[in-house]
This record gives structure tokens, sequence and C-alpha cells, in this order.
């Protein structure tokens, strides 16, 4: 075994140890730490000062009860959480989750990754995640209103445009934000950018909506295109049919790609003709609107099957952008793609690929983007809406998608940069590899010049 090989064993059954029963958070920390701890060996400065250790230690996780009335007048109550990770290079910036498999070790493992996807886009953001097992599925809006009312009158003690700024993320789309941040503004006293993914009457962003789809895709593009490829005319499988996917599935539409799956909880659709401009907009009124199921989808175009139960990878495809939820594509599954001659995969969604899936990938020279580099568009676009918020100015939406496609393929460079030396091919890159250890120097260098903090 080699010397960062044990070094990465010993760590691990040391941060085990200490957060037992926290499976995400251990594959999270994992992966990053396969990658870093090479590194830190070779720049012994890290170790003296215990940056891993430090670094998988949140400074300070905040738990409370919320509770709210029904329509029928019962008194419900749910368990909140806000994981205040790391803010060496910012205030907190990380979503929030309501989900009934909301836990503590997946809101670890997302502020763990949050805080170095901040740091590969460059701005001044430090890492966070919260949320609530609270399930929105089934509530009316009256319902939801007075959760999330009652959830900010005790969060907003904690958050601030400069101590911390939460952000929407699965269960929390335009409509909890909306009521979040009005009862922020009413116990506040205050209009500031507190919170990203607002309504645009009132603060928010051109091209926040789309961020995380588009930013997917254009750092996908960027991978094909150091090998001289591109996404046109390459056949795109896409799992989950919320913001993410869908705006992946425009943008990979609009730069040539033919789009063939979507999927929800319930199963997924195969559509060979392709996915068009007014069949993504049936979509987004199907999902966005009605909130209705995704079978609809094959009821309505008959070119449409629907698999229920099952996910897409089975369906041959040239690009794979897992854009559900965490750990969504296996082992198996990934096989499967390779076998079908799968070039590129980009995640969407939040460590969608287990991480044998992962190596598979890496081992096959797929190339791999990992979450923490191919999906930091949305929290980009939202660093973009607090300093527009910050400036009392409005951007269009060009503008707002010229920068995110720079920091895109900033992030790209940095991922080149160091994780050139991967893969089995001369001049590969193992993206995992570049995204770690590129969002670990500029955290590591902060805390290393803070002292003992």
């Amino acid at each position: 075994m080699s010397k960062a090989s044990s070094e990465v064993t010993a760590f691990m059954q040391g941060l085990e140890k200490r957060n037992p029963g926290e499976p995400e958070f251990h594959q999270a920390v994992h992966e990053f730490i396969q990658s870093v701890m090479p590194y830190t060996l070779d720049n012994p400065a890290y170790r003296r000062a215990q940056i891993l250790e430090r670094m998988t230690e949140p400074d300070r996780i905040i738990i409370f009860r919320v509770t709210w009335e029904d329509d029928e007048g019962n008194i419900r109550a749910n368990r909140a959480w806000r994981v205040q990770f790391n803010n060496s290079i910012g205030a907190y910036k990380g979503g929030l989750r309501f989900h009934p498999g909301v836990t503590l070790s997946v809101l670890k493992f997302l502020g763990f990754e949050q805080t170095f996807k901040n740091s590969l886009t460059g701005l001044p953001m430090g890492g966070a995640k919260g949320g609530s097992n609270f399930n929105p599925k089934g509530k009316s809006d009256r319902e939801v209103m007075r959760f999330c009312q009652a959830l900010m009158t005790e969060l907003h003690k904690h958050i601030g445009e400069d101590r911390d700024v939460p952000a929407g993320d699965i269960g929390v789309g335009s409509r909890e934000i909306s009521f979040l941040f009005g009862q922020y503004k009413r116990l506040e006293n205050r209009f500031v950018g507190t919170l990203t993914g607002k309504g645009l009457a009132f603060g928010g962003s051109l091209g926040r909506t789309e961020a995380t789809g588009y930013g997917s895709v254009y750092f996908c593009q960027n991978m094909l295109g150091h090998i001289g490829d591109s996404i046109e005319d390459k056949t795109c499988v896409i799992s989950g049919s919320g913001n993410v996917a869908i705006y992946t599935a425009e943008k990979a539409l609009e730069l040539g790609g033919k789009v063939v799956t979507l999927s929800d909880s319930s199963g997924f659709v195969h559509d060979p003709d392709g996915f068009s401009e007014d069949k993504i907009a049936f979509i987004k009124d199907l999902k966005e609107v009605r909130r209705g199921r995704i079978s609809e989808y094959a009821e309505k175009y008959k070119s449409a099957s629907y698999h229920e139960g099952e996910k897409p990878w089975g369906v041959p495809c040239d690009i794979a952008f897992p854009s559900a939820t965490q750990n969504e594509l296996s082992l198996d599954d990934a096989k499967t793609l390779i076998r079908n001659g799968v070039c590129a995969v980009s995640e969407g969604a939040n460590m969608p690929t287990e991480l044998e899936a992962a190596h598979a990938f890496i081992e096959a020279d797929v190339l791999f983007g990992p979450s923490k580099a191919a999906n930091a568009g949305g929290v980009a676009v939202s660093g973009l809406e607090q300093s527009q918020n910050a400036q009392r100015l409005v951007w269009s939406r060009k503008e707002v998608d010229d920068r995110l496609k720079s920091i895109m393929e900033d992030i790209h460079k940095k991922c080149v940069a160091y994780g050139s030396s991967g893969g089995n091919k001369k001049g590969s890159v193992n993206y995992v590899d570049g995204a770690n250890i590129g969002g670990f120097i500029k955290v590591a260098d902060a805390m290393l010049a803070y002292g003992a903090v």
C-alpha cells in the first residue's frame, strides 16, 4: 500500500469514528481525500496545520424544531438544520433542501462539497447547506407559507448578507424562497440580498433558474472541446425533470445535441425522436406549473415510451447528465453506459454518481465532470445575484450568461491544471482530482494565513 493510500485509510477511520452513521458525508470526504492526500504529502505546511482535519469539521451546526399549523388546524413539527461548514474565503453560501429524506449526513456532505465548489468559481463564497425533513409535495400554498415563515423565524438569527446567504435546492423553488424572504424582510426590517434565487420583482437575477443546467452543459462542452470535439450531434441521456434537468436539456438542444430521456422518482420517458423546444416547454409546464408526473409526457407524445420504476442509464447515448439526486448512478449503471459507448458524463446533481462508478468512468477514459465542478453554475449565478443586490443593479440575461460561461471555462482550466496527470491515455484529464485539488488550494491557503482559528 502506498504512503498516500495508508494515510487515506487512517484518516477515514478517524473521520468515521467521529461521525458515525453518516454514509453520505463519509462518501464525499473519501472521494475528496483520495485526490488531495498526495498533494498535502508534498506540501507539509498543510499537514502541520492539520488543514484536512479542520476542513472536514463544520464551523457549526444549528439544529432546531419548526412548528407549524396545517390547513385542518393540526399542529405539526419538523426538524431543520443549517450546517455552516467553512467561511475561510467568504460568507457562507449554500442551498436549503426540503425533503423527507434530509438528514444531518446529507447536509454535511452537501455543505462540505459546497465549500470547494464555491472556491472553484473564483467568487468570495464559503460553504454551507441547510434544510428540513418537511415534504412540500401535496401541501397547499398556505401550508408551505406557514412552514417557511416558521422556519425563518428561527433561521434569520443565523444568516445575513455578510454572514450566511441561503438559496434553493430540492423542494425549495421560487415559491418557497419568496415565502422565506418575505418573512426575513418582516423580521429584520431590512431589504438586503440575504437569500438568492429570489423573484425578478424583488432582487432576483435573470438567468438564475437556468444556471445549474446551463453550467453543466457548458462544462461538458469544455471537456469535449479540450479533445477537439463538441456536443453537436451527440445523443444525450438526462435524469431528473426539475430545473437542473430541464435547462440541461434546453442548452444541450441549443448546442446541437439530441436529448432522448428525462425522469422523475416514478420512472423515465424515452423519446427516440428527441426533445424539441415545444416538448421541453410542455415539460416546464408539467413540472413547474402543474407539478405533474413525467409519465404524462408519454401520454401526450406517442413517440415516447414510459418506463415505470426504472432509471434511464440503459438507453444508449454519447453523453450522460445525471441531474436528479445523490447516488442515482451505480457501478452497474456505469458499466452499462461504458458498454454502450458513452464518451462524457457531466454531473448536474450533487454527487449523483457512486464512488465506484466514478472510478469506472475514469479508468475507462470517459470524460467525467464531477458535481463540484460541473454543477457550480447555480451557485456562481447566485454569487452574481449577490453582486447585483449589493450594487443595486440589474444585469441583462446576456451579461449574466456570458459571465456564467466564463466562470465555467475558468473552472475547467483549473481542473485541467490540477488533474492533467490522470487517466490512461496520454494527455487525459482526471477531472475529479483537478476539481478537488483546485478547490482545496484556495481554502487551505486562507486557513493557513489565519493561523489557529
